[in-house]
């Protein structure tokens, strides 16, 4: 189908696409969601801003501990940073399982955050990392954590006239291991479910367990109770299928026509314990 008439906006300001943004006009990031939801006429914005030539908004550099990367930033960009590989590969990992090439040249990791899908890779990993989120308007900016950010399907914390300026992943020493496995949808490249987790050791006990989820339920979120359960342990395959067993606790299931709730609720318990078996291997 073909998208309703819109004007076209591509300003190489952030102050000048957020003062569009205010008067009502709609931000395009990568365009991987917004463009097919208006080909279908889901969505008919009367105005879209172009973000793609803001320089200010495509980043990636790392500062006080921490790695800062600009919402504008694409996919391929992330997954290939030898910056991001070397100091939060679990961000890379998760970049590089992003749908295929043409999605990671042209997705954004701001479009894609906002976006909020459940079932999107980048949240199991950004609530595995606990980012911090920037967000600014032309009133000004302030800083939301992951789990606050994330509200509902497809709803985030974004207010009218915001979008996402950058997000702040810590920087991992060897200490730590990650990794984001998924069950993949093989027409979309979706996740069925998927879990980024990550470890640290420290003495032979994983002082810190970070367990993500998405694909699973409305929203990505945390796996508290799996984490609580692993942490203080040596992290055995025992200990890893006793935390993999509760990694859904307390959360309803999705039901679709790739998976039934039941399906889900065992497939990411598998997940859970790939994940987790991975992050442990690679704790150098």
């Amino acid at each position: 189908m073909i998208p309703q008439s819109f004007e076209y906006a591509a300003p190489a300001d952030l102050k000048d696409a957020l003062n569009q943004i205010a008067a009502g006009a709609k931000p395009l990031a990568g365009g991987m969601s917004l463009i097919p939801m208006m080909k279908l006429r889901l969505a008919a914005p009367e105005t879209l801003v172009d973000l793609g030539r803001i320089p200010s908004l495509n980043y990636i550099h790392e500062e006080g501990g921490k790695l800062h990367i600009g919402a504008m930033t694409t996919h391929f960009q992330i997954e290939s940073s030898p910056l991001v590989r070397s100091r939060c590969p679990l961000l890379a990992e998760a970049a590089g399982n992003i749908g295929d090439v043409q999605v990671r040249n042209m997705g954004t990791i701001g479009g894609s955050t906002a976006h909020a899908d459940p079932s999107a890779d980048y949240p199991a990993s950004l609530m595995a990392l606990e980012a911090q989120i920037t967000l600014v308007s032309a009133k000004g900016s302030r800083v939301i954590g992951v789990e606050d950010f994330f509200v509902d399907t497809f709803t985030t914390a974004l207010e009218d006239g915001e979008i996402i300026q950058d997000i702040v992943v810590p920087v991992e020493d060897s200490s730590v291991g990650a990794s984001y496995q998924k069950m993949v949808q093989p027409a979309s490249g979706f996740a069925i479910v998927g879990v980024a987790a990550r470890l640290r050791i420290s003495g032979g006990k994983a002082s810190l367990a970070r367990i993500g989820v998405t694909g699973f339920g409305p929203k990505a979120f945390r796996a508290k109770k799996a984490e609580s359960l692993l942490e203080g342990t040596a992290a055995s395959p025992s200990d890893i299928e006793k935390a993999a067993a509760a990694v859904a606790d307390g959360v309803e299931s999705s039901s679709d026509l790739h998976a039934s709730a039941g399906y889900r609720g065992h497939m990411v318990k598998v997940y859970a314990a790939r994940a987790l078996t991975i992050a442990f291997s690679r704790v150098s």
